[in-house]
């Protein structure tokens, strides 16, 4: 297996900053593509454990625009041969001082693009 081939790196790394650029801007639609439409699909978030996209929507489509915007930071993406992806970062928000975010993403192949089929989300105490 090849780790982080350099055009797979690439498209991973452009479908990374798509979600980011998505996440922040709360565009819906976009988030909502790029999570992969299945039942199988997991995101772990904050307060949340949604099992499968329909649980994933419904949170998308609840959840407040307010605040969504942050800086990262430590952001590393592996690609594991040439279908599959892991994306990890820390986040920062300016309402949320001395806290630091978490989130990784396993990102995979399909006929319409790279999606994320399993994310995690938590916020902890910034380390000293």
């Amino acid at each position: 297996m090849e780790i982080d081939h350099p055009a797979t790196l690439a498209e991973v790394t452009a479908a990374f900053v798509r979600y980011e650029a998505a996440l922040v801007g709360n565009d819906i639609a976009v988030l909502d593509e790029l999570f992969l439409a299945a039942p199988t699909t997991i995101r772990y978030g904050g307060g949340e454990n949604l099992y499968g996209i329909e649980a994933i929507r419904g949170f998308r489509a609840a959840r407040s625009p307010a605040g969504l915007a942050r800086r990262l930071a430590g952001t590393v993406i592996t690609s594991y041969g040439r279908d599959a992806a892991v994306a990890s970062t820390l986040f920062y928000r300016d309402g949320a001082p001395g806290r630091v975010g978490r989130q990784m993403q396993t990102w995979v192949r399909t006929p319409d693009g790279w999606r994320v089929a399993a994310a995690h989300v938590s916020i902890i105490d910034e380390p000293a």
